[in-house]
């Protein structure tokens, strides 16, 4: 079984913290995706896609038979957050930074890599460095590229850090693990109107407000229950900031959030009801954004996570209800392979994801990396 050296984790780490300073959010990791091809270049992978649905890498390390692909993914984007620490790598890039783990991700692929300077015995692994996983665009943009098809998987695995969990404990979930999401913008137009005259116009103001009632109360039921929906007000905007118009333009935006994809068709719906009911006379224009699909396990990759856990010793957990936040994952999973996304804890008075002052912590490393060995072991063996 692979365990990283101590050089080689002295080497991830510092690696860690230079992609820390560099942050590159959705659609704009060029440079980290260069960095990874020369790493991977550099451990000898057997071939390199680059471009992919972006600025996505993958590596091919091929073994000595014919059998299954295992795809382990990992992703390149920071957040559009300004980094608030006194770490020594802290973002140098204003506005930007690594504030969900995904540097830590990138280098455990990494460290994955190291430890297949020895081949599996059949099969091939897949390495993806996936782009635009922030804004549920990237996992889709990959399956679309037309060289996929040479890539495809037949298992593919992910992670993600948890904070306010045990450091290396290992969250498990059958079926729905992360819950679907999108935004909604609505735009509404009307016709502004001196301040003293609101009469001689049409105000936004009125079904605006209505719908910022209508909009929240979609939700309904506790997460864990396959009706569980939440809607989520983000986002508001009527008119200029002035006392002599009376405005012609407002904008709103939500986000809806589901268990399941099928109980997110039906909020769709009664978001638009929502909307023709209170427009009126309006001009109106909606369009969705940062698109989830919900994260669902296949068992029998699941199956293949829990034998190997035990393997290994390391502790874990049946999670009893999904996460609330969204994954662009799931999208391997509709696509055919057998895939199993997985939570592993990252510290538990660390940050929460998205917080600026979070940062990955460094031990994580070298158990995510001995854990997806193993997994990558069982299935084309050592």
């Amino acid at each position: 079984m692979h365990k990283l050296t101590a050089d080689q984790i002295t080497y991830l780490t510092q690696l860690r913290h230079t992609l820390h300073r560099r942050p590159e959010i959705s659609g704009e990791e060029r440079a980290t995706a260069a960095r990874m091809v020369a790493e991977l270049e550099e451990l000898g992978a057997d071939r390199i896609w680059q471009g992919l649905g972006g600025h996505g890498v993958a590596a091919e390390f091929r073994g000595a038979g014919d059998g299954p692909t295992v795809l382990l993914r990992c992703e390149l984007d920071g957040l559009p957050i300004q980094e608030i620490s006194d770490l020594p790598y802290r973002s140098e890039v204003a506005g930007k930074g690594h504030l969900c783990g995904h540097d830590g991700h990138m280098v455990s692929l990494l460290g994955v890599a190291m430890g297949l300077a020895k081949r599996p015995k059949r099969g091939r692994v897949i390495l993806l460095f996936q782009p635009a996983e922030e804004t549920g665009a990237g996992a889709q943009a990959v399956i679309d590229d037309p060289r996929w098809p040479e890539i495809r998987p037949d298992f593919a695995f992910a992670y993600h850090n948890v904070p306010g969990w045990p450091l290396g404990q290992v969250g498990l979930r059958d079926a729905v693990a992360n819950c679907a999401s999108r935004g909604l913008q609505i735009n509404l137009e009307g016709k502004s109107s001196h301040a003293a005259a609101p009469e001689d116009g049409l105000s936004p103001g009125p079904a605006m407000a209505d719908l910022m009632v209508a909009l929240p109360a979609l939700g309904e039921g506790q997460i864990g229950d396959d009706n569980f929906a939440l809607s989520t007000l983000t986002h508001a905007r009527l008119g200029e900031a002035c006392f002599g118009i009376a405005p012609a333009l407002g904008e709103l935006r939500v986000t809806l959030r589901s268990m399941t994809n099928a109980r997110m068709g039906v909020m769709i719906s009664e978001a638009e009801a929502a909307l023709t009911k209170s427009q009126g006379e309006l001009q109106v224009r909606t369009s969705w954004h940062d698109v989830f699909h919900a994260v669902e396990n296949d068992r029998a990759a699941m199956a293949v996570a829990r034998r190997v856990l035990v393997d290994l010793g390391m502790d874990s957990q049946e999670m009893q209800a999904p996460m609330r936040w969204s994954e662009d994952f799931g999208r391997f999973g509709e696509d055919g392979a057998q895939a199993a996304l997985l939570f592993i804890g990252s510290g538990i008075d660390q940050p929460q994801l998205h917080n600026p002052d979070y940062d990955f912590p460094d031990a994580l490393v070298p158990v995510v990396t001995e854990l997806w060995t193993a997994l990558v072991a069982d299935i084309l063996g050592e």
